[in-house]
């Protein structure tokens, strides 16, 4: 049987990757770095489907060098990365993969808030020199969370706040749909903002929310605020965190993204005492990560043997079995 021609971006996990050699001839990147743009343009001239470890542009010029290309698939949820209305009108497929890292994610954003407010790395690092003391932070029992895109992710967050005892309220483009089962409230940007002692970011990037949090949003917040970044780097205006902690008009931030990424040493937010950034963990677990690369090889199979993927972003050209396929790539 002929094996369909693949290219992997980067390297991905054993089951997932085994699954892909059972039907495809494959050309994986396995340097250090990102694969170099002009050699992923020459690996796609002839290939049938792509999958993105996330570290690419996905952009018409890659369409254009892929005359081939059935289905892109890519493992994350996050796709900023990626021109959709491009692939659309090429009626190529385009598929993430959501729903299997939400309590992984969920899992690193409120430990972000935990270790935050109760101060835990500060505690391990005066042990390691030798400093045994107390260090001060804040209850969580009793404070009001902000959550700032409750989709699914936010609201495992919320349930885990609530387990702690916190007040939950938060702020979407549009009221959610049985928020009063998880106990949170929906208020106004603005409004939340004001009330809440602690805030967590949770939005897509989009034109929409790129910057969203900046020198007005930082002056709106508690003097006493926790702010944490789960979401994408660019929703923040790093500079203007940078002067709202050291201003003191909030107490303290943790981010798990930072734009860019990675941040360099010498940038002056890591040398600030009230800030605390991860290397963009959020779904960096064992099973959560082989759970990605294996949902992401089904649906680079399923496009490339014309069926229905299992978790498309541009529905409208979702392929069917049923489907007229005349005229699609």
């Amino acid at each position: 049987m002929k094996k369909y021609k693949v290219v992997i971006t980067g390297k991905t996990w054993p089951k997932a990757y085994e699954k892909l050699l059972e039907e495809c001839e494959v050309k994986i990147w396995e340097g250090p770095n990102v694969i170099p743009r002009e050699q992923l343009l020459e690996w796609v001239a002839d290939a049938e489907g792509l999958l993105s470890m996330g570290h690419i542009q996905v952009d018409e010029q890659l369409l254009e060098a892929a005359p081939k290309l059935r289905v892109i698939a890519q493992s994350g949820v996050g796709y900023d990365n990626v021109d959709v209305k491009a692939c659309t009108k090429k009626g190529i497929p385009f598929s993430n993969t959501p729903g299997v890292l939400v309590e992984a994610t969920a899992d690193l954003t409120f430990g972000l808030l935990l270790t935050a407010t109760r101060r835990i790395h500060e505690g391990w690092e005066l042990v390691k020199t030798n400093q045994w003391k107390e260090v001060y932070g804040i209850d969580l029992y009793g404070k009001t969370l902000g959550i700032v895109g409750l989709g699914d992710i936010g609201s495992a967050v919320s349930r885990r706040a609530k387990a702690c005892g916190m007040n939950i309220i938060y702020h979407n483009r549009s009221r959610r749909e049985g928020d009063e089962q998880l106990g949170a409230t929906y208020v106004s940007f603005d409004e939340l903002l004001k009330q809440s002692d602690c805030i967590v970011c949770l939005v897509p990037l989009s034109n929409q929310s790129r910057g969203m949090f900046g020198k007005e949003e930082f002056k709106k917040m508690k003097s006493t605020a926790y702010f944490i970044n789960a979401s994408r780097g660019p929703n923040v205006d790093q500079e203007a965190l940078y002067e709202a902690l050291k201003a003191g008009e909030i107490a303290y931030a943790a981010l798990d993204v930072t734009d860019p990424e990675p941040l360099p040493g010498d940038h002056p937010l890591i040398n600030l005492p009230n800030i605390l950034i991860t290397p963009h963990i959020g779904s960096a677990t064992y099973e959560t990560r082989e759970r990605m690369a294996l949902l992401a090889a089904e649906n680079l199979l399923a496009g490339l043997s014309r069926r229905e993927l299992p978790t498309c972003v541009n529905s409208e050209v979702n392929f069917r079995n049923s489907q007229d396929l005349t005229g699609v790539n």
